[in-house]
């Protein structure tokens, strides 16, 4: 070639694409399941399922949590099946696993379901073997995974469950109590029906309907007819027993207008902690992955001031979406020299600092009522003029 040659080249911006939120990770156990499709210890993605449910076998946890997702929404599930122990120390520590010379075992092999399944957990649980142990090593996973991990609070009494809720300052876990009752098998017998199975598919519903950033509360819960405690409720109430748990950050349900429905905003994060709301905490946890995630394609080229203006750029175009759009009050992406010594430029390294602030939920809500004689004033010639 002796001259001139141009080649075109695309010069649209990059769009950031927000994650999959709707992903539901379930931990349960299932003897007499189908161990081609629910291998022990091994994270399955289940998008069939109606056939899952049928091959899920009739005893363990597993059938009963399918079955619970499935009166809520259809979505991706992880399943990592793990097989009973003798009693239930020996349960627990199937449940929570291991990972050793390369192999996970119980909750652990949820994270490997991406590269297994091509699938980030976001939204896990393990409800009927989720006691204490269970529930610490699960917020621990949900943190790795960037997830939120639901909870049966321990105790059988409110004083029991809200003592019980002190062992935990977890934000990636919410505790729940009690669980729900609801039609069993083909007569329809009523039975207890985990919470915590309820709560992974009403949040992905959530997802999928309103957004991340609305959390579990108020939305009426499908196929539930009762709860397994008495639990007190009235809107105007501070003592009433739903009060009581949601000031100990224990999520509990109340029927509103007929409908059973979580009543609870908050995690297990200490109560000054800026992610003391389940919303909070979501909206760090996906801002976090869409932002890596969706600017993955910039690592290795050249820093020069324009790809960082770029990388602003895309930034922040994507915070004005996703505050148009209702997820965010607002955010903003900029460069810092302060946090950009020439040092580190020279070794490669550009940090992009940014600001954002969450949705809280509307929790509290105060009418203020008086009463006043104002509307007596014309009285005479209102009357007259009838």
């Amino acid at each position: 070639m002796h001259g001139i040659s141009v080649t075109e080249v695309a010069s649209q911006k990059r769009n950031i694409a927000t994650i999959a939120t709707a992903v539901i990770g379930l931990v349960a156990t299932g003897p007499a399941a189908d161990a081609g499709k629910f291998p022990l210890d091994k994270p399955v993605n289940i998008t069939n399922l109606p056939a899952a449910i049928a091959l899920a076998g009739a005893t363990g946890t597993l059938k009963g949590a399918l079955e619970a997702i499935a009166d809520q929404v259809r979505c991706p599930i992880i399943v990592v099946r793990v097989a009973p122990g003798a009693d239930a120390e020996a349960t627990a520590l199937k449940v929570i696993g291991t990972d050793a010379a390369g192999v996970k075992t119980g909750m652990q092999a949820l994270l490997a379901a991406e590269a297994q399944t091509g699938l980030r957990p976001r939204i896990i649980g393990a409800p009927g073997l989720d006691g204490e142990a269970v529930k610490t090593q699960l917020a621990i996973v949900a943190r790795k995974l960037r997830a939120m991990a639901y909870g049966r609070a321990d105790g059988a009494s409110i004083d029991d469950v809200i003592e019980g809720r002190d062992a935990f300052t977890q934000r990636e876990l919410m505790l729940i109590h009690p669980d729900f009752l609801a039609p069993v098998g083909v007569l329809g017998a009523t039975g207890t029906s985990f919470a915590v199975a309820r709560a992974l598919g009403l949040r992905a519903r959530i997802d999928q309907e309103m957004g991340w950033n609305k959390t579990l509360s108020n939305v009426p819960v499908a196929g539930v007819v009762g709860l397994t405690s008495d639990i007190g409720f009235d809107l105007q109430d501070p003592d009433s027993d739903a009060a009581q748990l949601n000031a100990a950050h224990v999520t509990t349900m109340v029927r509103i207008n007929g409908a059973l429905r979580f009543w609870g905003n908050r995690t297990c994060a200490d109560a000054d902690s800026d992610f003391v709301f389940e919303s909070a905490t979501r909206t760090a946890q996906i801002l976090a992955d869409t932002m890596a995630n969706g600017l993955i394609e910039y690592i290795d080229k050249p820093l020069t001031p324009s790809l960082a203006r770029d990388i602003v750029e895309d930034i922040n175009e994507k915070f004005r979406k996703l505050s148009r759009a209702g997820f965010l009050l607002g955010a903003r992406a900029y460069f810092d020299p302060d946090k950009n010594p020439t040092e580190d430029l020279k070794l490669g390294k550009l940090k992009i600092s940014y600001v954002y602030t969450p949705t809280p939920p509307l929790e509290d809500l105060g009418l203020l009522q008086e009463i006043s004689d104002e509307y007596l004033a014309d009285f005479a010639q209102l009357v007259a003029s009838a």
